[in-house]
């Protein structure tokens, strides 16, 4: 990475479920965390582990820190979303994490609300997509578009608080961007 921000002190909120994309949740947790911050998992349906889905198969079970529905966006600087087509899709039916992700954008102490890849499918679910430049994985530029999204194809799109990705090969700029932001 580029540039290494100190982010000793800051807590940021990745959140997931079943179908995460592997590559989109460990890497920027890991290098999120070489800088300092401490990362925890959220999921939902009281679940303990969360399984990633890795080049069309099942991959690593990942810990849950907790639930989506007993913490509050105001606890952290900033909220990551990654993709795999599963879990987002997921995430987008459950009241609790669609709640969080909409209050995640209006609370002041989240400087990022970060989503990569399929993730933000959640960004249109929480209708913070509307009237932003958002990036995301080809397939779904339509239903951003259709959301009220300028849709851009950049490694990295920032507008405000959002930042936004396209794929693992941007978790680079994606991480650099969050890290950014919030250091």
């Amino acid at each position: 990475m580029s540039n290494q921000q100190n982010l000793e002190g800051k807590k940021i909120a990745i959140l997931a479920t079943d179908g995460f994309e592997q590559s989109e949740l460990v890497q920027p947790r890991d290098m999120l965390t070489e800088q300092g911050a401490t990362v925890e998992i959220l999921s939902i349906d009281d679940q303990s582990s969360i399984t990633a889905w890795n080049e069309g198969n099942w991959g690593k079970q990942i810990s849950v820190d907790a639930q989506v529905s007993s913490v509050a966006p105001s606890d952290y600087d900033a909220l990551v979303l990654p993709g795999g087509q599963i879990n987002p899709d997921i995430l987008r039916t459950n009241s609790d994490a669609v709640s969080f992700i909409k209050q995640a954008h209006a609370e002041p102490r989240i400087k990022a609300l970060a989503a990569i890849c399929h993730g933000p499918w959640l960004l249109v679910e929480s209708e913070v997509a509307k009237n932003s430049a958002l990036t995301s994985f080809p397939s779904i530029k339509t239903d951003l578009i259709n959301a009220g999204a300028t849709w851009k194809d950049e490694q990295v799109v920032q507008d405000g608080k959002l930042v936004t990705s396209r794929n693992p090969d941007d978790i680079p700029a994606f991480v650099e961007k969050i890290s950014e932001l919030i250091a």
